[in-house]
Parts: structure tokens; C-alpha cells; sequence
């Protein structure tokens, strides 16, 4: 059985998509931390702003990724944390590309 590592998770996380913005929450930079322990995973992650109303959207996303990609995964607790505030200098280099090519 193989247990799932952050950069697993971080993978799966790849899947889950801002649907106002287009980019997944990976390279946009949402995600703060990723802890793995046995069959759990703790996710600190962000939003764009603290008063955007996909939060619980973004959350079912997260559970959902986690969960078809990796099984092993059986308990998935995600907390919304809002030090330091997100901003568009945490995005990558490809998510800034996808951005740029959607202005065209």
C-alpha cells in the first residue's frame, strides 16, 4: 500500500480549478501547507480574498481530488487561513502564463 506524501496531494490538488480565474489552486498560490500523516491530510490553503463565495465550493473540490486520486487518503481536513494575505506575486510563472494567454 502506498502512502500518500505531500507532493502527492499537491499533485492531486493540481485538478482542482478557480473557477472564476481559470488556473488551478496550486499555481495560483491558494496553497499554504500540505501535512501528511497515515490515511490524513491537512491542507492550509487561502482565497483570493476572505469574502469570496466559492470557499466551500473550492473545499468540496479539494475532498474530491484528494479522493479519486488517492484512496489511501480517508480523512481530509482543510483549514481556510487568511496570514499572509493571498496575493498575485504567490502565483507561478505558469499560472501568470495561462493568465496572460487568456488576455489575448
Amino acid at each position: 500500500m502506498h502512502m500518500a506524501t505531500d507532493t502527492d496531494i499537491r499533485e492531486a490538488l493540481l485538478h482542482v480549478v478557480d473557477p472564476e480565474i481559470g488556473v488551478n489552486i496550486v499555481d495560483l498560490g491558494l496553497v499554504y501547507r500540505i501535512e501528511v500523516e497515515g490515511g490524513r491530510a491537512r491542507i492550509a490553503m487561502t482565497m483570493t480574498n476572505p469574502t469570496c463565495p466559492l470557499a466551500s465550493y473550492l473545499k468540496d473540490r479539494v475532498t474530491s481530488a484528494i479522493r479519486q486520486h488517492l484512496p489511501d487518503v480517508v480523512d481530509v481536513d482543510i483549514n481556510f487561513e487568511w496570514e499572509p494575505p493571498w496575493d498575485p506575486d504567490m502565483m507561478s510563472a505558469e499560472a501568470r502564463r495561462q493568465l496572460d494567454e487568456g488576455k489575448r
